[in-house]
This record gives structure tokens, C-alpha cells and sequence, in this order.
């Protein structure tokens, strides 16, 4: 009789495996955690950014050594931000927008987590790189050209392309862009029709995709989003969130049912949006808020603010000393208001939520528009300074005003005779747009597509100019010259 050994060779290969592998645990425990650390996660992975994109995060898979990932962490070219931590998580904020039309490389290497130093490992982090970008820089204007007149034009200039986008037989009269650069709210007139009173709304694509994932409408693709068959449509103003469009509007039979009302800017399932009505006192210009609630009217002897609501007779703030608001801030902080006084002069106030009222300047002329910078505290405004009071001439003269210090920089004297000027600053605060127009100056012209200013003034031609910014304080900014664009068009502005 035979007697089996008492360990079967099965038996013997698992017991040494598990021997093997004891042994290599006790390794790993003497030897500490030699895991790298790596991250985990970066918010603007092969994204496309804009203006309103201010701040990244970066999320790692252990607790790091925060002063060696800030000192590691590399951006090309350059951006100047500043960090927050909470946990594993990493905040980078801009101090200002990045600018557009750039290609971004994110490098960080070396970095350590925060127990090698402690265990004293070299341990650092695995190498990381990723690439963001910012948008194209793209601007958009109407026609002056006997091959666009009256048309929406937008112009790549990051990557010299242009597209039209409205169609010959509708004359642009005013437009805004949405906020993702994906379509344009415009009002237009029929080509054959004259009447200035005769515009609809409409809403047009650009071609253009702000999300890397998401394919873009072609561009060109028009939709009737107000109409004028009862009432006509005057100036008209879209959400800071693209959500709501507020017009002004009058009655074709009774000019005393005049006003407010708002719309849906996105519509339901397709269908057109419904107008409604903002019940509230007569007013005159106005200007959505930043936080798309409500609406800054001049209204009587000052400027109120409505909600954006059906029932508005009810003011959220009246301000009774200042009877125009110029502009907002981005974050709503502060507003650019005009003081109308008895003189006839005329004052920009800074006035911010706190109370404070801060008088910037005086002019015996017009204040045209203002537009705040996105990151500094710099206010950019179209003037004009009266030179004849007999002839009331007017001369025109762009300035930037240190809000902190309250500066003012000259920036620009524009001709006499350039009356109808409009500017446009660019999102990432480095350039301003300003058009040139040249008026018609033969009454006889054919009037069949005749462009005409806000003032009503016929357009012979228009020329586009581009004005790169500095800081106030850079002395260079004195030296900087306005580069005239190879177009032909009025009534510049920057897609967002």
C-alpha cells in the first residue's frame, strides 16, 4: 500500500506564490508608497475658450506639494493668473482674458506630492502636458460695397475668411451677437423698402461651433423671430445670456401705444416666441443688466430699473439724477450714467452697488457710448467736444479713463465731419473697432438700397478701422496708431 505525500505539487506551487508574494508586500510596506502622482483631470483639455472662461482646475490623484506645482506649472505663451487650492483640487484664475485667436500649451513636470519630501523620495509627479485655445478673433459689419450693401457681414480675421450672412434682399439695420458666437440677432428692412419703421427681427447662424464636440449650423440660416405687421419695431437690446430679447415697439394706429416689451430669445420647440408687454411708464433708451433680470430704462428725469417681468409699473431702483445708463460692467458692479445738466453740458458718473457716485468727466458735446474693459479698470469712451455753438460742430475724440485714478488718456481725435461713429471693444480688451462714414453727399443718388446712420443720414461709404490697446499706464499707448481695415462696411462689432 502506497501513502500520498502530504503536500499534492498543486499545493506546493500556491504555497510558494503565496510566500513570494508576502515577501514582495513586506518590500513595498519598507520601501512606502512609490506610487507617482499624476493628474487626474484639466477643465480645458483640448477646449475652446472665451472672454468668459476665467479660471481652470487641475484635480490630481494624491495630495500634492502646492508650492512645487505652482512653481512648475508652465503656460505657452504666458498667462498671468493667480491659485487656489482645496484638497486635491487646483484653481488657476486669470487676471485677464486670455487673448484671442492663441494656441495654449499646459506643461507641468517636477512637481512632488506632499509626502515626498517627509518619506524623502524623489518622487515626482508624471509628466503632463495638454493644449487649449482661445477663439478666433471675428468681426462682423454691414455692407457699404456695391457687392455686400446693406448685408451682415463677418470676417475671420484669425483666419482671413469671410463669410455673408444675411441675404440680398434684406437691408441690416441694427444686430447683437449672441454670447456663444453661434447666431446674430439682427433687425432688417425689405431692399425695396425705404421706411426706416419697417424692420423685423431675425436671427442668423454664423457657421461657427464654440464647442469642441458640438458640429456648427452652416452659417447663413435665417429665422424670423418677430414680425411687423401691428407694430414697429424700433431699437431692441438681447440678454447678456442670450436668453431674452426687450424691443421697443409702437403701434401702427395709435402712436400714443408706445413701449417695452420682451421675448423669449430662444423660442419653444420652434414655434416663433410671443411678444409680451412690460406694463410700465413711457421711457426712451435702454439697456438690458448683466444678470439678464432686468432692464435699465430712461424714464422722465432719471433711470429706472424694471424686472423683466409682465408687470413692471413697480421700479427694482430709480435713479432720478442720472438720465441715461452708458454701459455695465460685466459682473454689474458698476454702470457708466450720464448726468444731462442745465447748462447743457453733460457728465459720466461711475456708479457702482455700493452707493458710491464718482463724477469721471464733462463735455459740452455728446457722450456717444462707453464700454468698460473685461479685466482692468479702464473705461473706453466715444466723445464729442462742441467747437462751434453757432454751427453746433461737434468734434469726435476717443478716451480711456483709469476708473481707480480717474485718468484720462486721449486715444484718438476723429474728424469733424465723422459724426456717426461707432466703436466696439473686443472681448479680450486688446483692440477697438471704429468705423469711418463718409455721408452722401449727392441728393440725386438712387435711393433703391440707400443705407442710412441712425440719425437718418444717407451712407455714401464706410471705412473700418482697428485700434490695438495698452494699459493707460504704458507710455507706449501714445504711440499706438488705428490700422484701417480692407473693408468696406459700417457698424462694426466683435463677435463674443
Amino acid at each position: 500500500m502506497t501513502t500520498k505525500p502530504f503536500l499534492q505539487p498543486l499545493d506546493r506551487v500556491a504555497i510558494a506564490l503565496m510566500l513570494i508574494l508576502s515577501l514582495l508586500i513586506g518590500l513595498l510596506i519598507l520601501q512606502g508608497d512609490v506610487v507617482a502622482s499624476r493628474v487626474r483631470s484639466f477643465t480645458w483639455e483640448n477646449q475652446q475658450i472665451g472672454a468668459e472662461d476665467t479660471s481652470f482646475a487641475v484635480t490630481f490623484s494624491r495630495p500634492m506639494d502646492i508650492k512645487s506645482v505652482e512653481d512648475n506649472l508652465k503656460i505657452e505663451p504666458p498667462l498671468a493668473g493667480k491659485f487656489s487650492w482645496a484638497g486635491r483640487r487646483m484653481v488657476y484664475t486669470l487676471l485677464t482674458p486670455a487673448p484671442y485667436g492663441t494656441n495654449y500649451k499646459l506643461q507641468l513636470q517636477g512637481a512632488k506630492d506632499r509626502f515626498a519630501e517627509k518619506e524623502k523620495t524623489n518622487r515626482v509627479i508624471q509628466p503632463f502636458t495638454s493644449q487649449f485655445r482661445t477663439r478666433d478673433r471675428v468681426i462682423l459689419y454691414i455692407g457699404a460695397d456695391q457687392e455686400n450693401q446693406g448685408q451682415l457681414v463677418l470676417y475671420n480675421l484669425s483666419l482671413e475668411q469671410k463669410k455673408v450672412l444675411s441675404p440680398k434682399d434684406l437691408v441690416v439695420m441694427d444686430f447683437k451677437p449672441f454670447p456663444n458666437g453661434e447666431k446674430i440677432l439682427f433687425s432688417a428692412r425689405a431692399a425695396n423698402n425705404q421706411d426706416l419703421l419697417s424692420a423685423q427681427l431675425y436671427t442668423v447662424t454664423t457657421g461657427i461651433s464654440t464647442k469642441s464636440d458640438t458640429p456648427a449650423e452652416p452659417a447663413g440660416k435665417i429665422d424670423l423671430i418677430l414680425d411687423n405687421k401691428d407694430y414697429q419695431n424700433l431699437k431692441f437690446d438681447l440678454s447678456p445670456n442670450g436668453e431674452t430679447i426687450v424691443i421697443q415697439r409702437g403701434n401702427r394706429n395709435n402712436p400714443s401705444d408706445f413701449g417695452l416689451w420682451f421675448i423669449s430669445a430662444t423660442g419653444n420647440s420652434g414655434q416663433r416666441p410671443v411678444p409680451q408687454r412690460l406694463q410700465s411708464q413711457p421711457g426712451g433708451d435702454f439697456m438690458i443688466t448683466p444678470d439678464s433680470k432686468a432692464v435699465a430704462v430712461a424714464q422722465g428725469q432719471g433711470a429706472a430699473i424694471l424686472p423683466l417681468q409682465k408687470d413692471a409699473s413697480k421700479p427694482l431702483d430709480f435713479l432720478p439724477q442720472f438720465g441715461l445708463v452708458q454701459a455695465f460692467s460685466k459682473d454689474g458692479s458698476q454702470a457708466a450714467m450720464v448726468k444731462f445738466n442745465t447748462d447743457f453740458t453733460k457728465e459720466l458718473f461711475l456708479v457702482t452697488n455700493q452707493g458710491v457716485q464718482k463724477p469721471l468727466l464733462k463735455t459740452t458735446g455728446s457722450i456717444l457710448s462707453c464700454q468698460f474693459d473685461p479685466a482692468l479698470p479702464t473705461l473706453y469712451c466715444l466723445l464729442t467736444q462742441l467747437v462751434s455753438q453757432e454751427q453746433y460742430i461737434e468734434q469726435p475724440y476717443l478716451v480711456a479713463i483709469d476708473l481707480k485714478t480717474g485718468q484720462q488718456k486721449p486715444l484718438l481725435v476723429l474728424p469733424i465731419e465723422q459724426r456717426n461713429v461707432q466703436m466696439s471693444l473686443s472681448p479680450d480688451g486688446l483692440g477697438l473697432l471704429f468705423d469711418q462714414v463718409v455721408p452722401q453727399s449727392n441728393p440725386n443718388a438712387p435711393a433703391t438700397r440707400e443705407l442710412k446712420t441712425d440719425d437718418g443720414e444717407a451712407i455714401a461709404t464706410s471705412n473700418l478701422w482697428l485700434m490695438p490697446l495698452l494699459p493707460i499706464s504704458d507710455t507706449a499707448i501714445s504711440t499706438i496708431r488705428p490700422e484701417k481695415l480692407p473693408f468696406i462696411g459700417f457698424h462694426p462689432r466683435w463677435l463674443p
